[in-house]
């Protein structure tokens, strides 16, 4: 029987990630305001959000998700928020087209502000102070004043994340989204591209789709759904005290949810079945995900599903393998089959990021493009051969143009590095990268879909 779950039975439980606050009194009066400000997202929606999922599980459809490693005060802008938002568009309009089945949008945006360190403190020229964990908890500047966590930071994360929420409702029901201009901006995207040549065929055959589409009369003015779109966002619940705050009560249903995004995850390193986390999670209807790396047994996770979703309930569940690209086919068969064997539902994503990241001889944290690539590569290479679907990508990007991933079509090298290095954490891929990356997970949908059974696709 399971112990009995309330949004603060997490505080029983021993916390990995806690940032040292000087000023309890302070954190508990911050966390107190908090309760008392409106929901950022809205039960329905994450319900919306975990019916799509649903879809994905039962490989009927596709996720991509992905945005900032970590969303900062300083880059926060609507010019920054909309670039993001169309590279974002732009890919999952050729993975929708080259699967022929719903791609569900997922950023990491709008709450993505806290980070787990390997260590507590940071080292620098003799000086030790803490470490950076993200700008909702402390700032990146090295100083003993900017590195004291401060919970009055909180306050302004929930004020951005409502801001960020506001431009990206707009921009997904207001026509920004609209098919048509989703389909000009990648045009101009290809054409751009170095690689323009080897993209022109998926993109004329999109071209195509939507010529025959006008010819029948479906346009925007016609059909408003060819207009707007479906985005949900998601991030590390990692803060434990602010995801309390804002853990609501469904009126409707009688259920709680975390109204700080549609979905959250929980991270590689606070895992544990019986520690706060996993505690905080399990209570909440929202979708979850669930960070699996190389040291993830088999046994381990099935007792993590059994906590996580205990009524198996298709879209409850994203299961993020981030091994590196060495290592997927070492450690993701074996937890596949051992969940495929007792039936268990869930969605398999592959984070190519995080097990990639090495330092440059230049000094800078990156990830080559092609470790990524192979990566997602070898994570479909492992259903291919499993008998189970490839459910989706969880990325770290921007839709700037930084160098900070080296390699893709521009074959950004250590020494271009330093030219435009503007993470507050780990390396993204930059706009051009993020788009070459969906082309070719593209060539790898277009084969899932031939092997496809037809009444699989007509059923879409």
């Amino acid at each position: 029987m399971p112990e009995r779950w309330a949004p603060d039975s997490w505080r029983n439980k021993p916390a990995l990630q806690v940032p040292d606050y000087p000023d309890q009194q302070l954190l508990a009066d911050t966390e107190k305001q908090l309760a008392t400000f409106p929901p950022l997202v809205f039960a329905g929606e994450a319900r919306n959000l975990k019916a799509a999922l649903g879809r994905v599980a039962k490989g009927e459809a596709f996720l991509l998700q992905g945005g900032d490693c970590a969303e900062s005060f300083a880059e926060h802008g609507a010019n920054n928020i909309r670039d993001f938002f169309r590279v974002f568009l732009q890919m999952a309009i050729v993975l929708t087209y080259a699967g022929a089945s719903p791609v569900v949008k997922v950023g990491r945006i709008a709450g993505q502000f806290a980070k787990p360190r390997s260590s507590p403190t940071e080292k620098k020229d003799g000086i030790e102070l803490p470490s950076y964990r993200g700008d909702i908890i402390n700032d990146i500047a090295f100083t003993p004043e900017a590195r004291t966590p401060d919970p009055r930071r909180q306050m302004d994360a929930y004020r951005q994340s409502a801001a960020t929420l506001n431009l990206l409702r707009a921009f997904a029901k207001g026509g920004y989204a609209s098919v048509e201009n989703v389909h000009r901006w990648m045009i101009q995207s290809v054409s751009d591209s170095p690689q323009s040549k080897a993209y022109a065929d998926l993109a004329d055959r999109v071209s195509g789709a939507l010529d025959f589409m006008r010819a029948c009369g479906l346009t925007f003015a016609v059909d408003s759904a060819l207009g707007t779109t479906d985005f949900y966002t998601s991030h590390e619940a990692l803060l434990l005290g602010y995801e309390q705050a804002l853990t609501r009560i469904d009126s409707t249903t009688g259920d709680w949810y975390a109204t700080s995004g549609h979905m959250i995850w929980i991270g590689d390193r606070t895992r544990q079945h019986d520690h706060a986390h996993i505690e905080y999670a399990r209570g909440i209807k929202n979708p979850l995900g669930l960070k699996c790396g190389p040291s993830l047994k088999a046994d381990d996770l099935l007792r993590l599903t059994d906590i996580l979703n205990p009524d198996n309930e298709p879209g409850r569940l994203t299961l993020i393998g981030r091994f590196g690209a060495e290592k997927v086919g070492e450690h993701l068969p074996a937890l596949v089959r051992a969940l495929k064997r007792e039936g268990r539902s869930v969605v398999w994503s592959c984070d190519p990021m995080h097990g990639n990241t090495i330092t440059s001889a230049s000094g800078y944290k990156t990830r080559p493009f092609d470790l990524i690539l192979k990566e997602v590569r070898s994570f479909f290479d492992v259903h291919a051969a499993e008998g189970t679907h490839a459910g989706g990508v969880h990325l770290e990007m921007t839709g700037q143009n930084v160098t900070e991933c080296t390699g893709g079509a521009r074959a950004i090298s250590d020494s271009d590095l330093n030219d435009r290095y503007h993470t507050v954490c780990d390396p993204r891929l930059n706009a051009e990268q993020a788009i070459d990356l969906s082309f070719l997970l593209a060539d790898r949908l277009r084969k899932e879909r031939a092997d496809r059974p037809l009444s699989a696709v007509a059923g879409l």
